[in-house]
């Protein structure tokens, strides 16, 4: 079981999305990436120079984490609207 860290980054900007969106996050994306971080209907590995990240799908919006093997942990990096999300 996989234990969630949440980056200074990612606090910034939650706060800038429908509170709905992150509740949302917390009831049912933290579970899922708690049991398998790795692999998923809506999980996706980035190629390229950010291939040690992965994104989630959350409607419009994409969650991007990493992962820490060695501590068991999952790093919340950043959630942005898919349209400035690749940028």
């Amino acid at each position: 079981m996989f234990e969630i860290a949440e980056t200074k980054s990612f606090i910034k900007s939650k706060d800038k999305i429908d509170k709905s969106i992150y509740e949302k996050i917390v009831k049912k994306i933290y579970p899922v990436l708690k049991e398998n971080p790795f692999y998923g209907t809506n999980i996706k590995k980035l190629k390229g120079e950010f291939s040690q990240y992965y994104r989630y799908r959350v409607g419009d919006y994409r969650l991007f984490y990493l992962i820490d093997n060695d501590k068991v942990l999952v790093i919340i990096v950043a959630l942005s609207h898919r349209k400035e999300a690749y940028k």
